[in-house]
This record gives structure tokens, C-alpha cells and sequence, in this order.
């Protein structure tokens, strides 16, 4: 029900392994990473490892070509991707978890090197625009309703005004909320609407008074 997204920064502890699923036959690439803590010892005045996350990494199709070709033990990398674990069983009969990362993104760490990217080449079959492009929604064939098979339009469902009836004007709901807010006995004061000053009207500067 819920996914789990992060980015993992780490080193590739093992080469990628190319695989083909049996049903579908797409094209799939594995490796792990560990991604190890820095933290300084005050001790020793020098930068230890602390903990330390290994984490199974899956890459599918057209990334798993990327990975293949650009990745190597030993590469620091960024992550992106779902986290989950997984549980099985090892040859002495022992309860073991794992954790396995689908990655949506991957990269190298380029604040620890240098890298050059190369994009792929476009299909050859790529889309062309043109008038039936629109009826295709995730690669099914649509129809446009008529006007009397539309469900909902816009502003079905809204209160209908009346037309003899108007709204207050802004002097009389200012002129309401004076009547409310005056205390008993004492008269309301008219309301004057505001209107812009003069043209002319300057700011004038008060000239500092010697002490």
C-alpha cells in the first residue's frame, strides 16, 4: 500500500549481472552497494568508517543497459529507487532478511570524480504527431462523448441565482459591520467611501528640531 523512496550514496561492492525474466522476457540488471558513515575521531584526529548499509540493486530494461556498460565494482554511485526487504531462507535452515532497492534513477557521485554522459540513440520507430495521436491514452485507442452523453458539465451541482436578486453593494456591508460593532446609545457614524488623493498632495519632511 505503501512505497518507500530514497536515494542511497554509496560504492558498488559487486559487478552488474545481466538476467531476462521468464515471463515477459525483459531485460534486468543486479548489483549490490554499500553505502558506509564518515564520522571524525576526535581521539585520533582522522576520519573512521561507522555504520555501514548494504542494499540489492535492480535496475529494468533501458536502464539496466545504462548500468551494464557504465558501472563497475568499485564506482561511487547515487541511488534513487523503492526500498524494500525481503525474507528468505539460507541452506542451514536460518530466517534471513535482506534489503533490495528497484532503482527509478541511477548516477555517478560526480563531488568524488569526473564523468562524460553519452545519450542514447532515439528509437526508430519513434511517435509522430499527428490527428489520431490524441485519441491513444497509454496506448488505447479512444472515443470522444457526444454532447448528451457527457456525466457532469461545468457548473452542474451549484446552487442556482436568482436573477431578481442582488448582492449587497461594499458601502452597505461597511455600513452593516459599523451598525454591529457600535455601542448601545450612540449613532453610527455615515460611511464616507475613501477615494484617492490629490494629485498634487506631496509628503511633507519635518525638519529635525535643534535640542
Amino acid at each position: 500500500m505503501f512505497e518507500t523512496n530514497l536515494a542511497v550514496v554509496g560504492n558498488v561492492l559487486t559487478a552488474p549481472e545481466w538476467r531476462r525474466t521468464n515471463a515477459g522476457n525483459a531485460l534486468v540488471a543486479n548489483f549490490r552497494i554499500a553505502s558506509t558513515a564518515r564520522r571524525f575521531d576526535r581521539e585520533t584526529g582522522r576520519w573512521i568508517d561507522g555504520n555501514s548499509l548494504r542494499v540489492r540493486v535492480t535496475a529494468w530494461r533501458r536502464l539496466a543497459e545504462g548500468v551494464a556498460s557504465s558501472v563497475s565494482v568499485g564506482d561511487p554511485v547515487v541511488v534513487y529507487g523503492r526500498i524494500y526487504t525481503r525474507d528468505w531462507v539460507d541452506d542451514d535452515n536460518n530466517n534471513r532478511v535482506s534489503y533490495e532497492m528497484e532503482a527509478f534513477a541511477i548516477g555517478h557521485d560526480l563531488a568524488r570524480g569526473r564523468g562524460r554522459f553519452y545519450r542514447n540513440k532515439p528509437a526508430a520507430n519513434s511517435m509522430i504527431e499527428n490527428p489520431d495521436t490524441d485519441a491513444m491514452i497509454r496506448g488505447e485507442a479512444t472515443v470522444a462523448l457526444d454532447d448528451d452523453e457527457i456525466p457532469v458539465g461545468f457548473g452542474d451541482g451549484l446552487p442556482e441565482r436568482v436573477p431578481d436578486e442582488e448582492g449587497p453593494t461594499f458601502l452597505e456591508v461597511v455600513a452593516g459591520l459599523a451598525d454591529e460593532t457600535a455601542e448601545a446609545g450612540d449613532e453610527p457614524e455615515p460611511v464616507v467611501p475613501v477615494s484617492a488623493p490629490p494629485a498634487d498632495t506631496r509628503r511633507t519632511r519635518r525638519k529635525p528640531v535643534a535640542a
